[in-house]
């Protein structure tokens, strides 16, 4: 573990210390091992709300999609993908639904997973939050995030390891989406991701019920990503076993996992 990690989780240990360590020791697992688990996590409290915020450089952590394992199965959820990778010697830090997906769990717009892409970028007209433009990618590229807007993404269109699409931005070249309201009144849990200037990717779920105005500001003024997108609200899920967060709740589609290099 990086001495940055280490620093970053220093408000997590000391509340899974006194629980998490004898647990470890009596499953057989060291203290280094419990230690080389812990995600890159944070609790954060921007104005009323709290949120927990998982920092990932791509320099030293490995951000990967997963949809279905090599036999076509299903993962369905966080939990299932993480003994998947445990299963292949692989240490999975946390987990994040990855955007919205339909009723069979086939990704909404473009999902490109190990460089292969296995749905089309969706940029016409709809309903629901995933159509709000605009709406936007998150993407892997030759070791870098990033995140942009949909359109601007299909003039230009990198070559990408994985991406996935959803909708609506939260922040684009540094300004909230224009549709959102500060008076807003839906209120729900939301998660998201954001990259900052430095090529960290940020992702982000909060623990109460925010607003979509509220959820932009947390990424553009206190998380300093001039591009942001949302990845879902009432289904929101984070799973990281290492600090005790367990949000397998849902049926998921296409999911994130963050791996140490």
């Amino acid at each position: 573990m990086d001495l940055v990690t280490l620093l970053q989780s220093v408000p997590l240990l000391a509340t899974l210390v006194k629980s998490a360590v004898p647990a470890a020791v009596g499953a057989g697992m060291g203290l280094g091992q419990w230690l080389a688990a812990l995600p890159p996590c944070r609790n954060q409290v921007f104005e009323s709300a709290t949120y927990l915020v998982c920092e990932t450089d791509p320099k030293h952590f490995s951000i990967e999609l997963f949809w279905k394992n090599k036999d076509g199965d299903l993962y369905r959820s966080l939990h299932n993908l993480r003994g998947a990778q445990q299963a292949m010697g692989r240490t999975m830090l946390f987990g994040i639904n990855a955007g919205m997906y339909h009723p069979d769990l086939a990704p909404v717009g473009l999902y490109v997973e190990r460089g292969e892409q296995i749905t089309p970028a969706k940029s016409g007209s709809g309903t629901g939050n995933f159509s709000m433009q605009p709406n936007g990618i998150f993407y892997l590229s030759a070791g870098k995030a990033g995140v942009r807007a949909t359109k601007d993404y299909l003039k230009r269109p990198p070559r990408v390891d994985y991406a996935t699409q959803s909708g609506p931005m939260l922040v684009i070249d540094g300004k909230l989406h224009p549709k959102f309201r500060y008076d807003g009144t839906s209120r729900k849990i939301r998660d998201g991701v954001g990259v900052r200037a430095d090529g960290v990717a940020v992702f982000a779920i909060s623990d109460d019920v925010v607003t979509f105005h509220e959820f932009a500001r947390l990424f553009r003024d206190q998380l300093g990503c001039p591009n942001a997108l949302f990845l879902d609200g009432s289904i929101s899920s984070l799973y990281a076993p290492g600090i005790g967060r367990n949000d397998d709740f849902w049926n998921l589609g296409p999911m994130i996992g963050v791996f140490r290099r």
